[in-house]
């Protein structure tokens, strides 16, 4: 049964990786392959014909497993893909009649809530059942796209206005599932399709809104409602405190009021999988209701006589673990733990006994069958991988063993048996970990936990302020750790294949104490920190055009530096691009230090992720035109940019042709008339980055550079927008490759039409990171390579857009 589940599993994962879903045919051959390969082995009127050796009887059985899983995972993604928005009806006004499906999420902009469509209204329009809405309360942009302008009085009474469980009627602007893509990044178009969140957009508040119903009796509907009188509740009581946000996600697993500070914390100490409903949250209480109902039922004999004790104490603590995962919204890690322990629960009902490899096995093969693309998430392999190596490092133990000793054990092996697996994922790993755990599990699993839950669900505020005031202990104790110098152990991202020599390692350094040489286990680690993605050569470079939505970021790589030139967009309060994309490429990357960081002006799609980069990685220096009231650090140094300045690197060379330094004299110069403008020239070719120029700057340096601007690369000016690239311009860099920065169906319609014409006129070879994701351009050999990620990374979910050329 393992080996057959593993095989399942195997056959779901390999799907994910398919670039194209196989076709109905395929299917039904492997699927007949697949039966084919049960009759022959099973039916006794055909097996007893063949003698098949037993090896490969496991082979052939073990193909038709593999052959089911991906039959399963295509079946399900082929239906769930073909409910989708069509390309057509994107940013088109679509009225629709449906449900609030979630409880809504205040955001700094409004609110956003998932949304079942019932009936679509407007003629000709197809919508997905379920997509995501934002009501917004304030200007998402804001005046110059920089400042979030406050909206009327009562446009955020109608944000306040909806609740889980109505029936509403919207007119909504609505656009498939795109999110940016990056080498070390994240893949929201994953996540939407596992999530099932078909399509995303905005309601049109002037259009009219209006309620048909106040509830919809629906069981999902309901616990939605539930969960949202829970959620008014914690905020009512905990009211401006700063870690209401964590009390919230461990009682219904909404862990989106949680700060990104907080969250740095706890990914730093490894504490992540406490500050949210986990699975040691759901057994924990799942354990001591099954205690509590085993010691009431042993004392009254007539509950003995109608129900056996065991059997009681299972039925409660199964109820409980499912209304647990029901308030937390049924989530995926929360669906893992319940159907593990509904295994046990059988087990323990039937009175049989089983190993947890094979209680692993079942949870394990009703997940996937459940949610194919819960493969794809980390949490689902740290939540089985870290129960397997305690099956392992505890299962050959024998006799009695102190607690803390045994304590100790399971820390060891939890830590060590999930390292590989965080450097893959994350490309860090904790090494306070163990320490932070020790205080932290028993804090928030038998203090803070219980306390909140009862809180919520109790009229007793006492029990959520008490909650609270263990909470803020346990962050207080974190946070000191936290500070700790070698809190963290940061890394490259390792190749995939690495994982296995490394996992072999653990398995290795597991085994029970006296057994000779385990020390050897630590050989299998080396690849995993040793093999480092390739550096250029002396006199090459790599350019990487990251794909950060509407804004610009791009990084530039020589022999022995690192520089950065902008920071892309600030997205919210809580997340901008520097940490949310462009760090995480450099960690990913193995880069511990920018050398030299650029910002070209002062605007937010181009300077907004500079604090969360100066507050993540060391930067050597600081070039650009902003204000100098900019916040930065105290030690950092910093300079204004300016034509003249230049600097060599590895035999590559940097040239700022823009700003004049005369400009930064004049106050009332736009800032993007004062975008820094860099050349960087090495043996193999040059590229040209601009920043936000308009036509009048691209003047001025046509009067002033016109032979410097030659260039084989350039990163076109201002996104496309048509206030620059004019045609004088274009002929005087001439650029091989013009690549394009905007957002998808961005609001201001970058890139303009006019403006590709002009650069397709000159035969030059367009790209868009909106299109192509992140742009890989090695200059290396005497040539020029170009790499885009969307083309690299290509996964069947994705959407596939044309490179534009003449």
């Amino acid at each position: 049964m393992i080996l057959a589940t593993l095989m399942f599993v195997f056959g779901v994962w390999v799907v994910q990786q398919f670039s194209q879903l196989p076709n109905l045919p395929w299917l039904l051959c492997a699927l007949v392959a697949a039966i084919l390969i049960f009759v022959a082995q099973f039916h006794p009127r055909f097996s007893k014909h063949f003698h098949t050796p037993k090896f490969l009887k496991v082979l052939l059985l073990s193909a038709a497993v593999f052959l089911l899983g991906v039959v399963w995972a295509s079946s399900f993604a082929l239906w769930r893909m073909s409910d989708e928005l069509p390309h057509l009806w994107e940013q088109k006004t679509i009225a629709i009649i449906g449900v609030v499906a979630s409880v809504p999420e205040a955001t700094e902009r409004g609110t956003r809530f998932r949304f079942d469509v019932e009936k679509i209204l407007t003629k000709g329009a197809i919508v997905p059942r379920h997509i995501s809405l934002n009501q917004y309360s304030v200007n998402p942009y804001g005046a110059g796209g920089d400042v979030l302008s406050k909206s009327s009085e009562e446009d955020v009474a109608q944000v306040n206005q909806f609740h889980a469980g109505e029936r509403w009627l919207f007119s909504v602007r609505l656009k498939r599932p795109h999110g940016t893509q990056n080498p070390h990044g994240f893949d929201f178009e994953s996540w939407a399709l596992g999530e099932n969140m078909r399509a995303s957009g905005s309601i049109k508040s002037k259009a009219g809104l209006k309620k048909l119903n106040n509830f919809v009796w629906r069981p999902s509907y309901i616990i939605e409602h539930l969960r949202e009188k829970t959620q008014q509740r914690i905020t009512r009581v905990l009211a401006g405190k700063p870690y209401s946000g964590v009390i919230q996600a461990l009682v219904m697993g909404d862990d989106s009021q949680i700060s990104a500070e907080d969250w740095q914390v706890f990914l730093r100490t490894g504490t992540s999988h406490l500050m949210s409903i986990s699975g040691l949250h759901i057994t924990m209480l799942a354990g001591l209701v099954f205690g509590l109902v085993s010691f009431i039922w042993r004392s009254s004999p007539k509950l003995m006589m109608r129900l056996p004790t065991r059997k009681a104490a299972v039925l409660a603590g199964a109820a409980t673990a499912l209304a647990y995962a029901l308030v937390a919204g049924f989530s995926v890690p929360t669906q893992r733990t319940f159907y593990m322990l509904l295994v046990f629960a059988v087990a323990l009902w039937s009175g049989r006994q089983l190993v947890i490899s094979q209680v692993l096995a079942l949870a394990l093969l009703v997940v996937v069958l459940l949610d194919p693309w819960a493969v794809s998430s980390p949490g689902f392999w740290l939540s089985f991988g870290a129960v397997a190596m305690l099956a392992y490092a505890l299962g050959a133990r024998i006799g009695e063993i102190h607690w803390f000793k045994a304590a100790l054990q399971t820390q060891w092996a939890v830590t060590l048996g999930m390292l590989p697996l965080l450097l893959v994922m994350f490309n860090l790993a904790s090494i306070i970990s163990p320490i932070a755990n020790a205080f932290a599990i028993p804090l928030i699993s038998f203090v803070v936990t219980p306390l909140a839950l009862l809180g919520s669900f109790l009229p007793i505020d006492a029990l959520l302020n008490l909650s609270y005031k263990a909470l803020e202990a346990c962050m207080w104790a974190l946070k000191w750790l936290n500070q700790l110098p070698m809190a963290t152990w940061q890394q490259h991202e390792p190749a995939t294949w690495t994982l296995f020599p490394a996992t072999l390692g653990v398995l290795w350094l597991l085994l029970p104490r006296g057994f000779p040489m385990r020390w050897l286990g630590l050989l299998g680690f080396l690849p995993m920190l040793l093999i480092v993605p390739p550096r250029p050569m002396l006199g090459e470079m790599k350019v990487t055009v990251l794909d950060v939505g509407q804004g610009l970021s791009v990084v530039v790589q020589t022999a022995t530096h690192t520089f950065l030139y902008d920071a892309g967009p600030k997205f919210n309060v809580q997340s901008d691009a520097g940490s949310r994309i462009v760090v995480p490429f450099l960690r990913g990357e193995g880069i511990r230090k920018i050398d030299g960081f650029m910002v070209s002006h002062n605007d937010i799609d181009h300077s907004g992720g500079m604090a969360s980069i100066l507050a993540l990685m060391p930067v050597g220096w600081l070039n650009s035109s902003l204000p100098e009231e900019t916040e930065t650090p105290d030690t950092l140094e910093k300079m204004q940019c300016y034509a003249g300045q230049s600097w060599a690197w590895d035999s590559v060379d940097f040239e700022v042709l823009h700003p004049s330094l005369e400009s930064y004299d004049d106050a009332a110069l736009k800032d993007n008339y004062r975008s820094c403008v860099i050349k960087v020239t090495s043996q193999s070719g040059s590229i040209l980055l601009t920043g936000d120029i308009e036509k009048d700057v691209e003047l001025e340096l046509l009067d002033s550079q016109s032979e410097a601007l030659k260039s084989d690369v350039l990163i076109v000016p201002h996104h496309g927008s048509k206030t620059s690239s004019t045609a004088d311009f274009i002929a005087a860099v001439a650029p091989s490759v013009s690549v394009f920065t905007p957002g998808y169906l961005n609001r201001y319609k970058h890139p303009k039409p006019e403006v590709l014409t002009r650069y397709q006129a000159t035969n030059s070879l367009l790209y868009r990171s909106d299109y192509q994701g992140a742009l890989e351009v090695n200059f290396a050999k005497s040539n020029i390579k170009m790499v885009s990620w969307r083309s690299q990374y290509k996964r069947y979910w994705h959407d596939r857009f044309p490179i534009e050329k003449k």
